[in-house]
């Protein structure tokens, strides 16, 4: 599957997304990713990007799927990770994407039980 030539609506977001197929390789770089990553890192392997920790756990992921969400702070800026699987139309694992949003300084918190 060719995914830029499908769903155009995330070139325009704010926040950087990546997608990687089960083998780990890039197959989808929106213009933020590509921007914040110095180039279009499609046909790369994402595991290249991350450092041994991450490694393992994308690795995990790539064959159990799941979840990870964390935040960084680089240059005085908080950030946020999200890392989730993807899946094909038969339902069977298809691979990661991985959006990585700026989080504002003030940003509300509400509890809504």
């Amino acid at each position: 599957m060719h995914m830029e030539s499908k769903n155009l609506w995330p070139e325009s977001l704010t926040c950087a997304i990546t997608v990687c197929d089960t083998n780990g390789t890039i197959i989808y770089m929106n213009e933020r990713a590509r921007i914040k990553k110095g180039g279009n890192l499609v046909g790369n392997n994402v595991l290249d990007c991350h450092n041994a920790h991450s490694q393992e756990i994308i690795r995990r992921m790539l064959v159990q799927g799941g979840t990870y969400t964390y935040t960084i702070e680089k240059h005085g800026r908080r950030k946020m990770v999200y890392q989730s699987e993807w899946r094909k139309e038969d339902g069977s694992l298809g691979g990661l994407t991985e959006i990585f949003m700026d989080l504002p300084s003030d940003m509300p918190h509400f509890v809504r039980d």
